[in-house]
């Protein structure tokens, strides 16, 4: 078939960075078309282009094998392409028939005729297979269902390529599956898609063919049936990756506990007995070990986190690190015992996005960085950033590039990096590689290895059970608030971490 669309030789340029450096792919008819790479590689920008945010240095775009300019948002819109954000463009407070017409909303002379609104957004919910009642508000909708009011808005534009930007981030394995099915019957319908992820098994499942970005170049193009996962992570890093996991550190024999914590309990709500969300944990992590913690969504294992580190309150129980009981009533209090937190939403809860690489790094360190007078002593903070961002080979244009502008992983990789500056005893990583691409992970796997050598105690949060298994010297496994076992790495299987996560009960364990 002739291709629907094709982006042939576009470049872009930002200050100090070639983003993309002659890019072309192409799209055809009824395809669904993984968009691949590293966190950096160019993907983000190509789709503004396609979606009108921005403008090409270079090359041509062609819509049916005729050239076109997408000038704005709203050209692109005109033109049958849509593009479906990971951060949803949706009005909370307003119904999903009118997020999905809004600006385009049936009227009946000057006023709005809201039969046809909610006649026609029933139309597209029924063809998704989606029972929502067009006139509910989009705030009382789960994640899913706000996903499928973005489809239904890419439809009501008569769309003719939806790109979907990282669409199962959010999802759990059930949602992606419907998801799947809705693609599938998009695709039946001649209906192209662009679809973007880190999930390499969801490419594989979903996708017609890939086009893989490297370093903002073209690093391969290939239909699903003629590579595999490992072919297509040798593409996005330019090297074979044949264990994600290596670099295995070497526990230093006999460690020495440096957190113990015995009854952890905490509440929602004091009043009512039934809202505790932690019961009685109990475990203990030793120097230089990795101790995993496994458990479903909404098992508790941000909340043990949370309450260690003191951002949250804890109800009762005990805390020592060392072997000596502390207090712990404030993430203040955590870090004077020696005890960072990488958190699971750097965005939201552990950077400053509006402030640059350098502050971002080195914000934790600063009261050791001031003069008697209360300045910033430049030089000794300029030595900090510059040994840690060649460290952790964080890629940015200078220290004074906004951390927002980082890529996911190396943004992860200053999270890290801020508390490598403290030395901590122990630090926590909740959910350390989501949202990041294979080659970073392998990176921040080699460095939370390279921290357990030198003799810091890890305790790491992960939804992902190859990375808990691969990772971990021994896992924590958590159902409903409760510990419900302990495994060490060499007695550990997905279908043993599974049964304990899944028909576990009250179960203490100290070690």
């Amino acid at each position: 078939m002739p291709p629907l669309i094709q982006l042939k030789n576009i470049s872009k340029h930002f200050p100090g960075v070639q983003a993309l450096d002659n890019v072309s792919v192409e799209i055809a008819p009824g395809e669904i078309h993984g968009l691949l790479g590293e966190n950096g590689a160019g993907k983000s920008t190509l789709i503004k282009i396609l979606s009108g945010a921005h403008r090409p240095d270079g090359g041509v775009i062609e819509l049916d094998g005729r050239p076109i300019q997408i000038e704005n948002p709203h050209k692109a819109q005109e033109l049958g392409i849509v593009t479906i954000y990971q951060e949803f463009n949706l009005v909370p407070h307003l119904t999903i028939a009118e997020n999905v017409f809004i600006g385009r909303e049936p009227r009946r002379g000057i006023f709005l005729s809201w039969s046809k609104l909610a006649e026609q957004t029933q139309a597209l919910t029924d063809r998704l297979g989606i029972p929502l009642d067009p006139m509910k508000l989009v705030r009382d909708l789960s994640v899913a269902e706000q996903q499928m009011v973005e489809i239904a808005r890419a439809l009501s534009m008569k769309s003719r390529l939806i790109i979907m930007d990282e669409p199962t981030s959010a999802l759990s394995e059930k949602e992606v599956l419907q998801l799947f099915d809705i693609m599938r019957d998009l695709r039946s319908h001649g209906l192209s898609m662009i679809f973007i992820t880190h999930r390499l098994e969801e490419v594989m499942e979903i996708c017609d063919r890939i086009t893989v970005l490297r370093d903002g170049q073209n690093a391969g193009h290939a239909d699903i049936g003629d590579i595999n996962v490992e072919g297509i992570i040798r593409m996005m890093v330019g090297r074979p990756v044949d264990d994600l996991y290596r670099g295995e550190h070497v526990r230093p024999a006999g460690g020495d506990q440096v957190l113990q914590v015995r009854n952890l309990r905490r509440k929602v709500n004091r009043s009512d007995p039934h809202a505790t969300i932690l019961h009685d944990v109990t475990f203990e992590v030793r120097r230089g070990e990795i101790l995993g913690i496994a458990g479903l969504v909404g098992a508790g294992r941000t909340e043990i986190a949370r309450v260690i580190f003191g951002a949250d309150p804890l109800e009762s129980g005990e805390v020592f690190i060392e072997g000596r009981q502390v207090h712990i009533r404030s993430p203040q209090d955590a870090i004077r015992h020696g005890i960072g937190l990488v958190p699971e939403d750097r965005k939201q809860q552990a950077l400053f996005l509006a402030l640059a690489v350098r502050e971002n790094m080195s914000i934790a360190a600063l009261p050791n960085l001031l003069t008697p007078v209360g300045f910033v002593r430049a030089r000794e903070e300029n030595k900090l950033v510059d040994e840690y961002q060649r460290m952790l080979n964080i890629r940015m244009a200078s220290p004074e590039q906004h951390v927002s502008n980082l890529s996911g992983g190396n943004q992860q990789k200053v999270v890290i990096a801020r508390w490598m500056a403290l030395q901590p005893k122990l630090l926590i990583v909740d959910e350390p590689t989501r949202g990041i691409d294979v080659g970073a992970k392998a990176e921040v796997h080699a460095l939370l290895h390279e921290m357990a050598a030198k003799g810091i105690a890890i305790i790491m949060i992960s939804s992902e059970l190859p990375e808990i298994l691969g990772m971990s010297d021994r896992i924590l496994t958590v159902r409903e608030g409760r510990a419900t076992g302990i495994v060490n790495r060499e007695d550990a299987d997905e279908e043993t971490l599974m049964k304990l996560m899944t028909l576990g009960t009250a179960a203490q364990p100290v070690g």
